[in-house]
């Protein structure tokens, strides 16, 4: 369970994130656009979790992994940003938010089942 002082900090985190790829996502991933899904940060705010969506991306993982080689780049972007508001800046994990794939995938299998039922309705 998150305290109060770490879902705070989480959405300072991910507004201002939010704010650099905007602006900047264009320099590390052109033409995709970069969601911040969730944040997560430890309890000691010294980590913070990004789960990233990506649209008009052809590979996740690729992209994935351009967004972690400029992580100190984007952290330092955040540094910038934060400074003022906290005492340690927390070093960036960033991992792929797959909700929607997941959602996508479940509608899939309550479509399949309802065609299922359907078809054992006409049957009888």
């Amino acid at each position: 369970m998150e305290s109060k002082r770490q879902q705070k900090f989480a959405g300072v985190i991910q507004q201002d994130l939010a704010t650099i790829f905007q602006r900047e996502g264009n320099n590390y991933l052109p033409n995709t656009m970069v969601t911040i899904t969730k944040v997560r940060v430890t309890p000691d705010l010294a980590i913070a979790r990004i789960f990233l969506s990506f649209f008009n991306s052809t590979n996740n993982q690729l992209a994935l992994q351009t967004i972690k080689l400029h992580s100190s780049e984007i952290r330092y972007k955040l540094g910038a940003r934060i400074k003022d508001q906290v005492r340690i800046i927390p070093q960036l994990e960033f991992f792929i938010d797959d909700t929607s794939e997941y959602v996508e995938r479940m509608d899939k299998i309550f479509d399949k089942i309802s065609k299922e039922e359907r078809q054992k309705d006409v049957e009888e």
